[in-house]
């Protein structure tokens, strides 16, 4: 089994900044592409950021400039900086990873999310 953990979410003032973190664990003989996720009340689950397992990144256009994704291959982690908060950001984030296990099997995964409260 793999499991996602996230943490570092909380709330902060608007412009203020948090770093969010992802821990894969489990099984694991190959972590492919990984995303962030946000929903926000009343919206639907919609992608914030993604990364490649070389590294090349993706974001929304909401959060171009002000979000940062990466992951450290070596301990299974993503991570995503975000700065100049809005209230706009409130919203659970999701971690999302593609893994291929150890009996060679690919699967999609979500982690259990993290609330992040912007204040205005």
């Amino acid at each position: 089994q793999v499991q996602l953990v996230e943490s570092g979410g909380g709330l902060v003032q608007a412009g203020g900044s948090l770093r969010l973190s992802c821990a894969a664990s489990g099984t694991i003989f190959r972590i492919n592409k990984m995303g962030w996720y946000r929903q926000g009340p009343g919206n639907q689950r919609e992608l914030v950021a993604d990364i490649t397992g070389g590294g090349s990144t993706n974001y929304a256009d909401s959060v171009k400039g002000r979000f940062t994704i990466s992951r450290d291959n070596a301990k299974k982690t993503m991570y995503l900086q975000m700065v100049s908060l809005k209230p706009d950001d409130t919203a659970v984030y999701y971690c999302n990873a593609v893994v291929v296990d150890t009996k060679w099997q690919r699967g999609n995964y979500w982690g259990q999310g993290t609330q992040v409260t912007v204040s205005s």
